[in-house]
């Protein structure tokens, strides 16, 4: 995660750490009638949560005529088909803590809804996770909290599946997983991030050869347009064009548009290079460079580069001096076969990784 720019959070809990925080959660919605003692262990009343299906957008009775005839595992034991295990019994030779009611074990649903509220406190902004968790996972957690009379997440945000190419969800099973180390190990990672910054995180993210080759050309020509305008960076953020980045994040974090609106931006601004607009160049610079650092895309200058290769560049300004254009082009095709991008100007040579 490290090198995909990824954050570390500050907490890493282990629900193991927080068993007996469950059973004291789980014995106050019993002692409440919220929660009801079966023969295979504890279960949450959803009766006692009026709005139970929040997340799903379906009422109770519309989930439960969704599901046909078949047989609900367990009903027989449950006052509510829906209800659902808070403590489960355990079997003999599986993991299990004592309880009020018995040997067992939490329900997941419980695990991460102690753990959130310890750890975040009520009413925290985001809680966020695969499309497939909305429900039965996450509807179960705030269930849950609601019951206890607490606020929950303010904030729900479920993303969609990374897909491949033909738009089939990748799996082991299907055999179409591509390994994102080993992708990470021979791309650019900035490369994925700007893959998954062009899809809006709701919809399906499609990862393939073709995409990812062109996400590497698409970065290539923002660190060049960053290196090129370098020596215009003391530039305010264009407000137009913040104004344009906040109105799209504030649409349901709308990455597309902010995506396309940096691209728009970046050639304007190689527009204005070419004419001379420095006041141009130097606030849309500005405005790009500050969307692209929220978003977590630091661009590269192409500076870090070893001094054998500044060493060539600078006998390349020599030969072009001294009007021996031959020594100077062998010198930036030996350069370019290294896979370094070459950039020369009346200001001279520069250099970058390509």
């Amino acid at each position: 995660m490290g090198k995909l720019g990824v954050i570390r959070p500050t907490d890493v809990p282990h629900a193991t750490d927080y068993v007996q925080s469950m059973i004291d959660m789980i014995n106050t919605l019993v002692s409440d009638d919220k929660a009801y003692l079966t023969d295979d262990g504890v279960y949450l009343s959803i009766a006692s949560v009026p709005d139970y299906g929040l997340l799903a957008h379906q009422s109770l009775d519309d989930m439960l005529s969704g599901g046909g005839d078949r047989e609900v595992f367990g009903a027989s034991n449950k006052r509510h088909p829906s209800d659902f295990a808070l403590w489960k019994f355990s079997k003999p030779g599986e993991p299990s803590w004592q309880s009020p009611w018995g040997d067992g074990r939490p329900g997941w649903h419980s695990e991460c809804v102690v753990m959130s509220l310890d750890l975040l406190g009520e009413g925290f902004d985001l809680h966020c996770g695969g499309a497939d968790l909305r429900f039965p996972h996450h509807e179960n957690e705030r269930a849950q909290a609601v019951a206890l009379g607490k606020t929950f997440a303010n904030h729900w945000m479920h993303n969609g599946f990374v897909v491949d190419i033909e738009g089939e969800k990748m799996s082991k099973s299907l055999g179409n997983v591509m390994n994102l180390i080993d992708l990470l190990d021979k791309y650019d990672p900035r490369a994925y991030r700007l893959l998954l910054l062009q899809t809006h995180y709701r919809s399906p993210t499609r990862v393939g050869q073709e995409n990812i080759d062109a996400c590497v050309s698409a970065l290539a020509g923002l660190d060049s347009f960053a290196a090129r305008t370098s020596a215009h960076n003391s530039g305010t953020p264009d407000p137009t064009v913040m104004n344009q980045f906040t109105t799209a994040m504030d649409n349901d974090l709308d990455t597309t548009t902010v995506m396309a609106l940096v691209f728009d931006s970046v050639r304007r601004a190689n527009t204005a290079m070419d004419t001379g607009d420095v006041a141009t160049v130097s606030s849309v610079r500005a405005a790009v460079i500050e969307i692209l650092g929220a978003l977590g895309l630091e661009l590269s200058l192409g500076d870090d580069i070893d001094a054998d290769i500044v060493a060539k560049g600078v006998a390349l300004d020599a030969a072009r001096t001294a009007k021996d254009f031959a020594a100077a082009d062998a010198l930036r095709d030996e350069l370019q076969s290294l896979g370094y991008v070459v950039e020369t100007s009346k200001d001279g040579t520069r250099i970058r990784r390509g």
